[in-house]
């Protein structure tokens, strides 16, 4: 990649969502606001975001949105609220900022970094890329000699897929938001990724890179699994008190409750399906039921 000196970053973190895949967490807390290893994921990404020399940060919230309000005053971030963040997908949270795209990093308030991602300085647009051995149901990149996305496609094997940050370029982001702007009147496209878009128009946009990182440079928790597989003091301190209720009424250590799986179930409850050693349960709204052995 090249380099440019002095152009003017900003960076934009969606933290709308309510991450119902990372259920009973999100319950009681948004995905963004865990604290992984010693750190809230959404404070260290504002931090590494401002060591990279960008303090123009906004974030845009929905669930929960509250609990984001004291990040304006510790690190003087803009917060933008995203009304329809249960009914749309996040196309509907950058829409609310697409007049910021400029030399724009787009983020995910749940990613975390174990090294400044921000730092290095680029004239082209891209989108951050991890390998994927085997296959998966990931977004994969197809390349051109040059390193530049000719196309995407929804699964593959043996394939770089999307994950992380991308960076719009100030060409991009002028072609891109005309793109989105349009789009967005259609009802479809709101309950779509903002890739979706992209994908959709890759041919008429100007080009992004994709920017590889090695296993283990961009860390993506979909669920308490795997967070604990990350950060190990999980794995007998969850810091969710229906965890804690749990064990209570099972007479078991956190450590024990695993293999978590939202149920669907009426708006504003609770149900989810989960395992203790061996045999199975599903917790409903306060009420353990016990099903048959795994």
């Amino acid at each position: 990649m090249r380099f440019e000196t002095s152009m003017q970053r900003n960076a934009i973190i969606l933290a709308a969502g309510t991450s119902s895949r990372f259920l009973p967490l999100s319950q009681e807390v948004p995905k963004g606001l865990l604290e992984v290893k010693g750190e809230v994921l959404i404070e260290r990404q504002i931090r590494q975001v401002r060591e990279a020399g960008i303090n123009d940060i906004c974030i845009v919230t929905g669930y929960k949105a509250p609990m984001f309000e004291y990040l304006s005053d510790k690190y003087g971030v803009e917060i933008v609220f995203n009304e329809d963040y249960a009914k749309y997908n996040n196309t509907s949270s950058l829409i609310r900022v697409a007049d910021r795209l400029s030399n724009t990093f787009i983020c995910s308030s749940d990613n975390y970094f174990p090294e400044n991602v921000f730092i290095p300085k680029s004239d082209y647009g891209y989108y951050s890329a991890c390998y994927a051995k085997g296959k998966t149901s990931e977004y994969c990149l197809s390349v051109d000699n040059n390193d530049m996305i000719k196309d995407v496609a929804v699964g593959g094997e043996n394939a770089w897929y999307m994950i992380g940050h991308a960076y719009f370029n100030d060409d991009f982001s002028r072609k891109f938001k005309s793109i989105l702007t349009k789009e967005y009147e259609d009802e479809s496209v709101r309950h779509q990724y903002w890739e979706d878009v992209y994908i959709k128009h890759i041919d008429s946009l100007p080009p992004l890179k994709i920017n590889r990182y090695a296993e283990g440079q961009i860390v993506e928790f979909d669920s308490l699994d795997e967070l604990r597989a990350f950060d190990h003091t999980y794995i007998d301190d969850t810091r969710s008190s229906i965890l804690k209720e749990i064990g209570r009424n099972l007479n078991c250590r956190e450590s024990s409750l695993k293999g978590f799986s939202k149920i669907p179930n009426a708006e504003g409850s609770l149900k989810f399906a989960f395992q203790k050693d061996n045999e199975a349960f599903i917790y409903d709204n306060g009420i353990i039921i016990k099903e048959a052995k795994l």
